[in-house]
């Protein structure tokens, strides 16, 4: 992307709306925009955080979930019981609840959504959150006995992922385009590339919305982003695409600017048995041949946290390890004549968001300035989920994973990257059955360590979450604990 081209439309698009007035939104009614469209509406088959990011928490909900501050609460399970060896959670469920079909929601609804995300035949994107899971029971309509194989220190966190919420037999073969969950919304219609609708759910068992109707309008161009926002065609954009007209916002009184973070390690994604990136030598030289700060300055306006490892700066057992793979050109080229380079290009595959667009073009300069060649694809959503996700027909490629605490995919050697270190793998496994807080700690600095020196991707930075919404809206999620736009407890100021 041309950073200078789309500031000066940006300039022209302030020129054009003037004075223009807010618009004027019911203080019953929001819209949201978001960056990318869903491929379909079903949490628990998709990998796009883009599908979370409508229906999590609003349309459908899990036995526990995130709150704004990462924390675990209840949701269909008001309350469990853990037993003394760790294995089995029984889960005391909710009373009078209801899917917004209206059939019952009960015990048998949670064996059948567990069942189905562990089933051989599963597309649940995260389907490792369940593989600890021995045995489901249902012990009467409102309790539920899951068994797991060994102690699960993160059991109750995996249960909150959007991954992991409750369906129902009844109306899931038309969960992609006609969600049916227990949450406080309910799914209106889906105008597909422009908008999904959702109104507030009557009969919803839980504490009532304030608000309702909601839309979330998906609007992919930063300029016509800014303009939205400005002309109050859009309330609130709480992942605003074009961070280098925050400023302006803040200086407006009608808006207000929310910055805060995100589980989003964002990563130039390495295809770990491509050609001569199966070296551990090549892929160390492109990790020294990148400038973080540059890419942050240059893609992000600034707004970013430099990581060296796949984990959150804001968790308690980061480890810092951006020493590993400082910018050091004279050590890319050394190590690129080590293993053999010939200048052949590595296919650089770039979905949709900014920061991989922009921090595309950088990564590609910052490539060529130690001899490395690239060859940029610039990819539709669909296009990267199938050519790269799914049939790993890729060198390269930038994206943030937006998932919470997810280093537990560096053992997942059929992952879109490739990673296959059995070492890794029986620690992640120990690091998984381990309930103690210091252990895990110092087992997570042991797996953070592992694939930083492994060199497994070029780790970037921690994605900062940057929103701009209407100065009356109160109660969005300032933080991403997961990749949610939970309108629960959102409203308009008096």
């Amino acid at each position: 992307m041309n950073i200078k081209s789309n500031l000066a439309s940006l300039t022209i698009g302030l020129a054009a709306i003037g004075s223009a007035g807010m618009g004027l939104a019911s203080s019953m009614s929001i819209t949201v925009g978001m960056q990318l469209e869903p491929p379909n509406l079903d949490p628990t088959g998709g990998a796009a955080a883009a599908i979370d990011e409508v229906v999590y928490a609003n349309i459908f909900e899990g036995l526990t979930r995130f709150t704004a501050d990462g924390s675990i609460r209840s949701a269909l399970a008001h309350s469990w019981d853990i037993s003394d060896d760790g294995t089995v959670y029984t889960f005391h469920l909710q009373s009078s609840v209801s899917f917004h079909d209206g059939t019952a929601f009960d015990a048998d609804d949670v064996k059948f959504s567990l069942d189905r995300a562990r089933g051989e035949d599963s597309t649940n994107a995260q389907k490792a959150l369940f593989q600890g899971i021995a045995d489901i029971e249902v012990v009467d309509p409102h309790t539920v006995k899951i068994m797991l194989s060994g102690p699960d220190g993160n059991f109750l966190t995996k249960m909150a992922w959007g991954d992991a919420v409750i369906v129902a037999p009844e109306s899931i073969d038309s969960i992609k385009t006609n969600p049916v969950g227990t949450g406080p919304f309910v799914f209106s219609e889906w105008v597909q590339g422009d908008r999904v609708e959702i109104e507030r759910n009557p009969n919803y068992w839980g504490d009532p919305v304030h608000l309702d109707s909601a839309t979330f309008k998906f609007i992919s161009d930063p300029t016509a982003a800014f303009s939205a926002v400005m002309a109050g065609d859009v309330d609130a954009f709480p992942n605003f695409p074009s961070t280098e007209t925050l400023s302006q916002f803040e200086a407006d009184p009608r808006f207000a600017v929310i910055v805060g973070s995100t589980e989003g390690e964002t990563i130039l994604s390495t295809n770990n048995k491509s050609g001569i990136l199966s070296d551990v030598r090549m892929r160390k030289a492109i990790a020294h041949a990148i400038n973080r700060q540059d890419i942050i300055d240059g893609a992000m306006f600034g707004y970013g946290t430099p990581i060296g490892t796949h984990f959150a700066p804001h968790n308690p057992d980061y480890l810092d390890l951006t020493g590993k793979s400082e910018h050091d050109p004279d050590l890319s080229r050394q190590l690129l004549e080590e293993v053999g380079y010939d200048g052949s290009a590595l296919r650089l595959m770039l979905p949709p968001p900014a920061y991989a667009r922009r921090g595309g073009e950088i990564i590609a300069d910052q490539l060529r300035s130690v001899g490395v060649a690239s060859e940029i694809s610039n990819l539709e959503w669909s296009q990267w989920l199938e050519q790269v996700f799914r049939n790993k027909d890729y060198d390269l490629t930038i994206v943030s994973h937006t998932e919470p605490n997810d280093i537990n995919i560096y053992a997942r050697p059929e992952y879109y990257f490739q990673y296959d270190n059995p070492e890794f793998q029986a620690l992640m496994g120990t690091y998984g059955v381990t309930t103690d807080a210091g252990d895990r700690r110092a087992l997570a600095h042991e797996l953070q360590t592992m694939i930083a020196e492994d060199y497994v991707n070029g780790f970037l930075f921690q994605l900062a979450k940057t929103g701009v919404a209407n100065a009356k809206i109160r109660n969005l999620w300032p933080n991403s604990p997961t990749q949610a736009n939970d309108l629960t407890e959102v409203s308009w100021a008096d």
